[in-house]
């Protein structure tokens, strides 16, 4: 049962200058698939694992049941996954999960893009998107990202959108075999009554 009081919809295209996010689709299954297998090396720090060892290699497996994982997810309102264009090709991906509905509406967003797309400002201005989607559309009230300290790249991230630091979190996450710290960053709506694409000075498109 979804712990919002309505159901989510796939999402439509959302974009801003030649940036934009839209539901994954199982049609971005083998282009997802050549982007987790190109980018190993590059992915590889950032990822969760199991403590138990297990799971697949992203990339290793076919990527439709993957696909069809998320869509399921988003009809239970448990999370909900985009594809991350850029002049429209797929180069990489976000998730808004953990969503919280009752008193607290909250969610936690996490993100990838391959190597070849880092540094061109599409980050910021995709994980933008998904947050003003997530207190439009989804009526969330808090958006938090956590990043390990290590992540320098990331960390520019939330520092562009101007998120709040809220502390550290001690082993917080398994990552690349190992519980990690990670710094905890957050936003309310009220925090940007214009939205956070205004905030970074975007606009939609």
């Amino acid at each position: 049962m979804s712990p919002l009081p309505f159901a989510i919809e796939a999402p439509r295209l959302r974009s801003a200058g030649n940036v934009a996010i839209r539901a994954m689709k199982m049609r971005d299954a083998p282009a997802l698939r050549a982007l987790l297998t190109e980018n190993r090396s590059w992915l590889q720090p950032w990822e969760a694992t199991f403590p138990d060892g297990g799971g697949a290699v992203p990339g290793s497996q076919p990527l439709g049941p993957v696909i069809r994982a998320m869509q399921r997810q988003r009809k239970q309102g448990s999370s909900v996954t985009f594809a991350v264009l850029f002049d429209g090709a797929l180069v990489g991906q976000l998730s808004i999960s953990d969503i919280s509905g009752g008193a607290l509406r909250s969610a936690s967003v996490g993100y990838w893009v391959s190597e070849h797309a880092a540094g061109k400002g599409i980050t910021p201005t995709a994980v933008a998107l998904a947050i003003d989607y997530a207190f439009t559309e989804l009526r969330l009230h808090r958006i938090e990202i956590c990043i390990r300290p290590e992540n320098e790249p990331s960390l520019r991230v939330v520092e562009k959108l101007g998120m709040r630091y809220e502390g550290r979190r001690e082993r917080y996450i398994h990552i690349d075999g190992k519980w990690c710290d990670h710094e905890s960053f957050a936003v309310t709506v009220e925090e940007v009554p214009q939205g956070m694409l205004a905030r970074i000075g975007a606009s939609a498109t």
